[in-house]
């Protein structure tokens, strides 16, 4: 053995042992004490191995392991292609830039067009639209499913409509059956924010598909809560080779040159062609098609997401199980709201929603106070009414940059009545059976 395998050896020997010194997870529950997160990290020995792994390649930049992880993530989700970035919030951003390029000709979306979405959810499906100049229409959701009324597509569809960009709220698809037939019809894209439903299932066209495969581009964070985790992280999918280009050339500075990094000339016209008013044989390697960015992830972060993906399929089969004993326990609890999963689907649920009805005799935040107090960690679903935030005061001053379709009544009743617990993976059957009965006993003690 080379001396440099040796050494690596012994790092490596010594990461596992490190691992299950510092890093190994407490069985040990004591409730009221130990703290119930909503999410976190999961992980063991072989992520830790694959990053120390990597770091001593010194790569650092996106490399080997993030072309290995891309490779492996798309057959994974049944797609043709992958592009790791730096985030779940990055990937939405690539996703619609990519629909903005002069390249898709009169199917671009410019300045000034519209795109259907709700405001219940995250912000970062809605910010890339109002960042280009485009225009978000919303409309409002469903009780209990928490996504998209499908019934108010057409009223918010316009001449200007060129695409619908939402999110599975939750893990739990939306129509997406109702969408897809929509933009279809309508000849728009569809933009699947997969965020908080990887692995979830939808029936579509006589069989069963993942999330983020059925409309153009799909999109995932791999930030640590998530379903996997790269620390920070995320990905953009399709199976457009056209749009896959695009992606890469938005997250690679806009450069219109396809190489991977350390890589030149395999267009074999690095310095014969005419791009532009450039002079002719101008380095193809600095050739920009578009207004980009640096969105690329590390290779150390794709070596980690590397070793979640061999997990990830146990991951999904341990939320929905977490989340079947939630609503099995709750089940008929008064004064509550219990979710229910999208017509067919199967899915991969990212947390337990329960909604506050507003004859119940106490608040959301009532509840979410006393779960707080009880260590257990409880979230809104995100934004709740995204066009009341700070970040709308000047265009509902001035009435402008978005437009809603119909009322967002059920918005604003998610807003004020809605949260949701975990179901991540490293939840014990204890701290299931602990937020059930704090639960239980919060209600009983607030009966009228």
């Amino acid at each position: 053995m080379a001396r440099k395998e040796e050494l690596k050896s012994q790092i490596l020997r010594l990461v596992k042992e490190y691992y299950a010194e510092v890093h190994a997870p407490s069985k040990v529950f004591e409730a009221g004490k130990t703290f119930v997160n909503y999410g976190g990290r999961y992980y063991d020995e072989e992520e830790m191995l694959n990053l120390v792994d990597s770091s001593l390649d010194f790569w650092l930049t996106a490399g080997p392991w993030a072309r290995k992880f891309e490779t492996r993530f798309a057959e994974w989700l049944g797609v043709k292609y992958c592009s790791l970035t730096n985030s779940g919030s990055s990937a939405n951003l690539l996703a619609f830039m990519s629909l903005t390029s002069p390249a898709l000709g009169e199917r671009r979306i410019c300045r000034g067009d519209e795109v259907i979405t709700v405001a219940c959810g995250f912000p970062t499906t809605v910010t890339p639209i109002i960042q280009f100049g485009a225009m978000p229409v919303f409309v409002d959701v469903t009780l209990p499913a928490y996504n998209i009324d499908v019934t108010q597509l057409e009223q918010a569809y316009s001449p200007r409509t060129k695409a619908v960009m939402i999110a599975h709220s939750l893990g739990n698809p939306f129509d997406i059956g109702a969408v897809k037939a929509f933009c279809d019809a309508h000849g728009l894209w569809l933009i699947e924010d997969n965020c908080d439903a990887l692995g979830s299932l939808y029936f579509i066209d006589g069989k069963w598909k993942k999330t983020g495969t059925i409309g153009h581009i799909g999109t995932s964070s791999f930030y640590p809560p998530h379903h996997m985790t790269m620390g920070e992280g995320g990905a953009v999918y399709t199976n457009d080779p056209q749009l896959h280009k695009i992606v890469n050339s938005f997250r690679d500075w806009g450069r219109d040159c396809w190489c991977m990094g350390g890589v030149d000339n395999t267009c074999h016209y690095r310095f014969s062609k005419q791009f532009g008013d450039l002079p002719m044989g101008y380095d193809h390697k600095y050739v920009y098609s578009h207004f980009g960015y640096n969105l690329k992830v590390t290779d150390m972060q794709a070596a980690i997401g590397c070793a979640q993906l061999e997990k990830l399929d146990d991951i999904v089969e341990i939320r929905r199980k977490n989340w079947t004993v939630l609503k099995e326990g709750l089940k008929g609890v008064e004064g509550l709201i219990l979710p229910e999963p999208q017509a067919n689907s199967k899915p991969s649920w990212f947390g337990f929603l329960i909604t506050v009805k507003d004859n119940a005799g106490f608040t959301r935040n009532q509840l979410s106070a006393y779960l707080e107090s009880k260590k257990i960690q409880t979230r809104n679903l995100f934004a709740g009414n995204l066009v009341r935030h700070p970040a709308f005061d000047e265009m509902r001053r001035t009435e402008t940059g978005y437009r809603i379709a119909g009322e967002l009544s059920n918005t604003d009743f998610i807003m004020n009545n809605t949260l949701w617990i975990g179901v991540y993976p490293g939840m014990q059957p204890e701290m299931l059976q602990y937020m059930i009965e704090t639960i239980r006993n919060f209600v009983s003690q607030h009966k009228q």
